[in-house]
């Protein structure tokens, strides 16, 4: 799961928090929760990022005729079975 560098540090940890979200996630470990939890953040944190992203791109496209190129591969292919 984690190949890539490891860090050793010292961390002053809320104790109940890290009881609790060791128990919600099922880890074995502090370790793991602490990594599984920063994994988890910065999932978010990126889905945060592109959701604030929406409507700022102009796209030029035509969706009529894409649709329409969808269903023409979709007779052809089922043609040459």
């Amino acid at each position: 799961m984690y190949n890539k560098h490891m860090k050793r540090t010292n961390l002053v940890l809320n104790e109940d928090l890290l009881m609790t979200a060791t128990r919600i996630a099922g880890t074995k470990t502090y370790s793991a929760t602490v990594n599984l939890v920063l994994e988890e953040f910065i999932r978010v944190m990126k889905i945060r990022q592109l959701h604030s992203m929406l409507g700022t791109v102009s796209w030029g496209g035509n969706l009529s005729q894409m649709r329409e190129d969808q269903n023409s591969s979709k007779i052809f292919s089922k043609k040459n079975k």
